[in-house]
């Protein structure tokens, strides 16, 4: 098991353009994060257990205070969660958000709220966003599970929206057939360091320890449907694996002729994490977030990528560790065909992974002949759920954790770094990377009901403290320590004495008009 996992990390730490997981992994969507995917989650529901959580993230490395304007989905965009249950790298179910905006301000102020907020439908909140889930199988028909639902805002701070916990709960909504969306702002729980751009943390692994992501948000869309209702036929004893993709098509004009109208093009898309910072050279990613799981076996120029993996490479040339021999048929298994001991392989040898874990080819009613290897974050929704999750997933003896899925917990970092160095050849850590980036658990904790996400940081990210949380306040705006709470109670007098003294010299300076 030691060597299924180390070999599923699904990605590594080089980029020639990007940051953490997929946050501005590519040339072209860095400049568009509206639709730019950061990461996807994929997990049986620990509390609910016959239900499986999909958690997709867009728009990375949200400041807190970027007002006015805040942060939201891009109107008309289709923001996307695709499942594959046969094998055959088609989505058989697209889950798809589109959303509208509902703006109150009418020309008449900059704010995104005039008062405080307490619930979704408070007229102090004058900018909101709304949203239309609908379910489209591969046969084209399609229903509509949630309608013109609301987006929990921004959180734009503890004054506005002293309680977002609230705002959160009234933003879960439920779905047609049973189970929940939640579409709203969340605190990034994507951990690491991201000082390995530095030559890999400093060249001699000095820098290391920080959570660079702590305090940043992004846009969340969290959906928990029974698994019966991902499942191929739809029984998940059965059939019990799944792959699952996100992707962001957004309308665009066809230069050539304008009166041609726009139509949709695909912009974004994320499966496991980190493979499109590390897999595809610098010229091949953005040609990666345009294209489907169905096109990645027929590319050579990326099965190249990931059979002579760069990460390793660099690994050597700073640190002298041995790169592993190539081809790495060991990553083309975990890449494109999840790992069984009967998983097809691209050269026709045997699978070097001989264990069965995660591959479509796993369930009862899968045709061999139609299985096509591809990019997917893969999921056995049979393995039990783990009282005590292992934060290093299978490699820690958690069989749950990632690779099998990623959930919000999984060290992700840790393991994809110790299955390239090839920890799986050998039933060994490197001992040289063995305390990985030194950042094991995100900078505050998840929640254990559904969505599961942390609340959004309120707070400057320039402000987080050694500690990892935020000097002054708590995501969600929910309390904090007491110097925090002096700190606020003081800027609020500040504020009020300041406000005073507004108003107190206009009307003086009107008086004097007057006497004029």
């Amino acid at each position: 098991m030691l060597a299924v996992a180390a070999l599923t990390g699904g990605a590594g730490l080089v980029s020639e353009t990007a940051g953490a997981s997929s946050h501005r992994e590519a040339p072209l969507i860095a400049g568009d994060p509206q639709v730019d995917n950061t990461d996807v989650y994929a997990f049986v529901s620990p509390d609910k257990q016959d239900t499986v959580t999909l958690v997709a993230n867009w728009l990375p490395f949200q400041e807190p205070n970027g007002g006015p304007n805040f942060y939201y989905f891009r109107p008309g965009a289709n923001y996307d969660i695709n499942i594959d249950s046969d094998g055959d790298a088609v989505a058989d179910i697209t889950y798809r958000w589109v959303f509208r905006n509902d703006d109150k301000r009418d020309g008449t102020t900059f704010l995104y709220n005039n008062g405080v907020v307490n619930n979704l439908d408070d007229p102090t909140l004058l900018f909101k966003q709304k949203y239309t889930l609908t379910e489209i199988k591969k046969d084209g028909s399609s229903r509509v599970l949630v309608e013109d639902a609301t987006v929990a805002p921004s959180d734009v701070g503890p004054a506005s929206m002293p309680d977002y916990g609230r705002l959160r709960d009234q933003a879960i909504t439920e779905v047609a057939g049973g189970g929940k969306s939640y579409v709203g702002q969340a605190e990034d729980p994507f951990f690491l360091d991201l000082r390995v751009f530095d030559l890999i943390y400093g060249g001699n692994l000095s820098e290391r320890g920080q959570d660079t992501l702590a305090g940043y948000n992004v846009q969340s869309i969290a959906l928990q449907v029974p698994k019966t209702a991902l499942a191929l036929n739809g029984d998940a004893t059965r059939n019990p694996v799944i792959g699952i993709w996100s992707a962001t098509s957004k309308d665009t004009m066809n230069v050539a002729d304008p009166k041609a109208g726009d139509h949709q093009v695909q912009v974004s898309r994320l499966g496991n994490p980190l493979v499109n910072e590390l897999v595809p050279a610098a010229n091949q990613k953005d040609a990666f977030n345009a294209s489907t799981p169905a096109d990645d076996a027929k590319n050579p120029a990326l099965v190249a990528r990931v059979t002579n993996p760069e990460l390793p490479q660099v690994i050597q040339g700073i640190y002298g560790i041995p790169a592993p021999a190539t081809p790495r048929n060991d990553l083309v298994e975990i890449y494109l065909t999840g790992i069984a001991k009967k998983a097809p392989t691209l050269d026709g040898s045997t699978p070097p992974i001989q264990a069965d874990l995660n591959s479509q080819i796993l369930n009862g009613d899968v045709d061999p002949s139609k299985f096509v290897p591809a990019e997917e974050l893969r999921l056995n929704m049979s393995v039990p759920v783990t009282a005590n999750p292992n934060r290093l997933g299978v490699l820690g003896g958690d069989n749950q954790g990632f690779p099998n899925g990623r959930r919000l917990t999984d060290d992700v970092v840790d393991i994809s770094l110790q299955a390239f160095e090839g920890a799986a050849q050998t039933g060994q850590l490197v001992p040289a990377l063995a305390a990985g980036d030194k950042v094991n658990v995100n900078n505050v904790p998840f929640g254990d009901t559904f969505p599961y996400l942390a609340l959004p940081s309120n707070v400057a990210v320039n402000q987080i403290d050694a500690g990892g949380m935020p000097n002054g306040g708590v995501p969600g705006g929910a309390g904090g320590t007491a110097g925090g709470d002096w700190t606020r109670v003081g800027a609020g007098f500040g504020a009020a004495a300041l406000i005073f003294c507004g108003f107190v010299l206009l009307r003086r300076r009107n008086a004097w008009l007057d006497a004029r």
